[in-house]
């Protein structure tokens, strides 16, 4: 009996699944606490007219599974305060270790305690060693990669930070990238069994995590006299486990099936794929296994489901470590031909030479797999001749989950993936992302579009600093102040990141004592959020603002400015059908007063109507009646409100005819009227009908006090609003000058590119990534002329690269892969006639000119 102990029913020991394996496996004995013996052995146990039921282990379980049901059923009355005599007994009976167990004069009142005690102590088993079949499973890929020579790029999966990639897929793909970190034996195959590693692997990730979880509770949640745990709960988390296993295994046996193919030497490959064919798992046996799994989880037989899935784990295993064997066979043909007993006498049937040793070049793997593989080797190549039955059961023990020398092999696998050096490769924080250079084709063509929009009506740019006075920021921005990323004290001064563009030049309006100031700013703004589809930390924003108090003939021109500005960008974006919602402070205020919301509530209810574009109104009625304290008399009347949604001009209309609730009001009057010359000024400029009356729109922020609006993509891309203004006449006030009014604009331009970019892909377009328009390509070795010609042609303006290579194919395939439309090929011939060829690739052109004249000729070409 191993030394090591698992003490139960003490206040500080709690059972994992990790000791539930360990006595599964006889690596433990059991021992219950002192304390919880003495408060056993006051418990008597009561005449009681319930039934006694015998302990019976369920014959379908194996011994490992029935070691581990003892010891949760030991763990369970322990918990549940039963008397002293069975506990006794059951730790005593699994520290004689018996083959068999049968207890005679063991009886419990639970019955629900045997049944869930057999879940588990199953499930215990399945989360232990799915956390090995975890790690071990990226080695056997990994091995493959290299004996398979596949394509590795899938691996190069990132976290963008924008919530969009799977955490357990990225970081499979990068345990992938340690273990290959310098191999020269992977390649280019183009393998879907390897391609999938992230997507499979990261999915049994997913689901040993969510098993896990669930033991820690279930394993320690019993109650005097009720069952300990529930089934229904584990079940719903072993039932994917299943899934992702029966995915695992097919892919990690169709990478098997291949390495058995491609190990080297007739003699090694058909001894191996012999032995392969008989033992390893079928992916029919997986979807078998499968199936019977779901049939017992349907028909609620939860022992016997835990029981099929761990039979169904144990085949997968088999396959994993089959996928290990072949992988290494294949990587260490050449010295497992010279020890491995008769495989060089082997031959292929109608094949009379016999295999011969072959010089072959030395194989680099991986940093990660090739400190794996001496592990494997030292275990199992001693250099000395050994049969090869012997040898694949020497590797199936070593690889054996039960032996404690399993163990001590995973904990050094760990160590290698942990301590490689390439797991520090560098990546950006979540919420951010890099843009290469397609990418940056579109931003740039997009910020010249907004800039060009911007000055036509007027505006000067402005740059402010990228983190302002904290007390800057604070205040301004009602509930979402928690999302202001705050910097560390640098020098006395506490310091914030920008949370968007508004503030600062508030800031800036009101510390230049200004009174008018029409200005843009395309600056990075901060927010302390958590990324999703969409969102993200550090952004881009576009805005566009107007300070200072209008004439009175020009009462409503900054914001219909504003607006249709907005109209004219996402017009020229040409992003696709949108909408603009419009609403007006003072309106919504108003219908706070005549809903009956208090004044103090009024902001904390806008934000929660302000989330109508992604909750239903019951959510939303929920939040407000139940979390905000709002009677569901006031939420009903705010209903009847925020569902009217229209043409402008018909259902302002609406609001202004005698006896409505809004013409009573004195603030929704002047907020009508307002809104009525907005809406003729947009309706003369031929902008009205891109624009929503929407009572519904309730911006969050808090320093809006007039006209507010957002802009919404229609399309198919899902991306909410991409863009949001309104008037904010107090703002600039607040930093202590005098009060100037203001409305400005904000367009959310990380969601308008992420439109841009799917409509490229949908039309399957690729973004010209540089503005070349001329390679000089010289076919030698010359490189002081390709500066001579390069440099006339910079000289004269004209954008160009050059290339130097004696390879004429190379010269063609970057000029193609780059889109530029023109070639100066320089040969040896051309040099000694004092000539150049020019070549238009798109019209297939081909020009011999003279040497003085290719610039004038390129240029007349090129601006005709």
């Amino acid at each position: 009996m191993a030394e090591a102990s698992v003490t139960v029913g003490g206040k500080a020991s709690s059972l994992s699944s990790s000791s539930v394996f360990a006595v599964a496996t006889g690596l433990a004995h059991v021992r219950i606490d002192s304390s919880a013996l003495d408060r056993l052995s006051k418990t008597t146990a009561t005449e009681t007219t319930s039934s006694q039921h015998r302990i019976c282990v369920p014959d379908f379980l194996t011994l490992e599974e029935s070691r581990a049901f003892l010891l949760v059923l030991l763990n369970n009355l322990v918990l549940s305060n039963a008397p002293s005599r069975i506990p006794l007994l059951l730790s005593q009976t699994l520290n004689s270790n018996p083959p068999t167990f049968q207890f005679l004069d063991a009886d419990v009142t639970q019955p629900d305690l045997l049944t869930s005690s057999t879940l588990l102590a199953v499930s215990a088993i399945l989360d232990r060693q799915s956390a090995a079949l975890s790690a071990f499973a990226d080695v056997a890929a990994a091995f493959s990669c290299e004996a398979l020579k596949a394509d590795i790029t899938p691996f190069n999966l990132m976290d963008s930070g924008d919530g969009h990639a799977s955490k357990a897929e990225v970081a499979v793909a990068a345990d992938m990238r340690v273990l290959l970190n310098g191999s020269k034996s992977v390649g280019k195959e183009n393998i879907r069994s390897v391609a999938r590693v992230p997507k499979v692997h990261g999915s049994v990730r997913e689901q040993a995590k969510a098993v896990h979880s669930r033991m820690r509770v279930e394993l320690n949640s019993g109650v005097k006299g009720v069952v300990v745990g529930s089934e229904e709960a584990v079940c719903t988390v072993l039932l994917p486990l299943a899934a992702a296993l029966k995915e695992l295994g097919e892919c990690s046996f169709a990478r098997a099936k291949s390495n058995s193919e491609v190990i080297g030497g007739d003699g090694l490959r058909l001894g191996i794929g012999e032995v392969f064919g008989k033992e390893c798992p079928t992916q029919d046996g997986l979807s078998s296994g499968l199936n019977k799994a779901v049939n017992l989880f349907l028909g609620k037989e939860y022992g016997k489901f835990a029981h099929e899935v761990f039979v169904m784990f144990g085949l997968v295993w088999k396959v994993v470590v089959w996928e290990a064997v072949t992988a290494v066979a294949v990587l260490e043909a050449a010295e497992l031909n010279d020890v491995i007993l008769g495989v060089k006498e082997m031959k292929v049937e109608g094949n009379t030479k016999v295999e011969e040793k072959k010089k072959k070049k030395k194989v680099v793997l991986g940093k990660g797999t090739s400190s794996i593989l001496a592990l494997i080797k030292e275990r199992l190549l001693s250099g000395r001749e050994i049969a090869l039955g012997t040898w694949v059961a020497d590797f199936l023990s070593l690889l054996d989950l039960a032996k404690p020398e399993f163990n001590e092999f995973l904990l050094k696998v760990k160590d290698v993936v942990e301590s490689n050096e390439s797991r520090r490769l560098p990546k950006i924080p979540k919420g951010t992302r890099d843009f290469a250079k397609e990418q940056m084709t579109i931003r740039k063509k997009a910020f010249l579009i907004i800039e060009e929009v911007f000055e036509r009506h007027g505006a000067t740019a402005l740059d402010t600093p990228v983190f302002e006075l904290r007390e800057t920021l604070m205040g301004k921005y009602g509930e979402d102040s928690k999302l202001i990323y705050d910097l560390a004290d640098q020098g006395g001064e506490l310091l914030s990141l920008r949370y968007d563009l508004t503030v600062p030049f508030a800031r800036f309006v009101a510390m230049n004592g200004l009174t008018s100031f029409k200005r843009y700013q395309i600056a990075k703004v901060y927010r302390r959020d958590n990324p999703s589809k969409g969102r993200y930390r550090e952004f881009y924003q576009c805005d566009f603002d107007i300070a200072g108090t209008p004439t009175p003939s020009e009462i409503m021109g900054p914001d219909f400015e504003v607006v249709r500005i907005l109209t004219e960008l996402l017009d020229e974006l040409d992003i696709g059908e949108y909408e603009i919602k419009l609403n007006h402070r003072k309106l919504l205020d108003s219908m706070m007063q005549i809903c009956g919301v208090p004044p103090e509530k009024f902001r904390t209810i806008c934000s929660s109507i302000d989330k109508l574009d992604k909750q239903s109104f019951q959510q939303i009625r929920k939040e407000m009646v139940e979390e905000k304290g709002l009677t569901a008399e006031t939420a009903d009347r705010i209903e009847t409100f925020v569902k009217e949604k229209g043409s402008p001009l018909a259902l302002l209309s609406k609001f202004k005819q005698e006896g409505s609730d809004f013409s009573k009001h004195k603030g929704a009057s002047e907020a009508l009227k307002e809104l009525e010359i907005l809406f003729i000024a947009l309706e003369k400029s031929k902008r009205i009908d891109k624009v929503v009356f929407d009572l519904s729109l309730a911006r969050g922020l808090d320093y809006y006090t007039g006209v507010i609006f957002e802009a919404v993509f229609k399309g198919g891309t899902q991306v909410g609003s991409i863009a949001a203004g309104g008037r904010y006449d107090n703002l600039i006030g607040m930093f202590g000058s005098r009060s100037v009014p203001a409305v400005g604009v904000s367009l959310g331009i990380e969601r308008v590119f992420a439109i841009m970019e799917q409509q490229q892909k949908n039309l399957n377009q690729m973004a010209r990534p540089t503005k070349t328009e001329v390679l000089v390509s010289i076919v030698g070795n010359d490189f002081t002329l390709a500066a001579e010609l390069a440099g006339e042609l910079w000289d004269a303006r004209v954008k160009a690269e050059f290339l130097v290579n004696k390879r004429r194919a190379k010269h063609f395939e970057y000029a193609k892969e780059s889109r530029i439309p023109w070639m100066v090929l320089v040969y040896e011939q051309e040099i000694k006639e004092g000539v150049v060829q020019l070549k238009n690739l798109e019209a297939n052109i081909d020009i011999k000119i003279s040497r003085a004249e290719f610039v004038e000729e390129l240029r007349r070409r090129l601006y005709p």
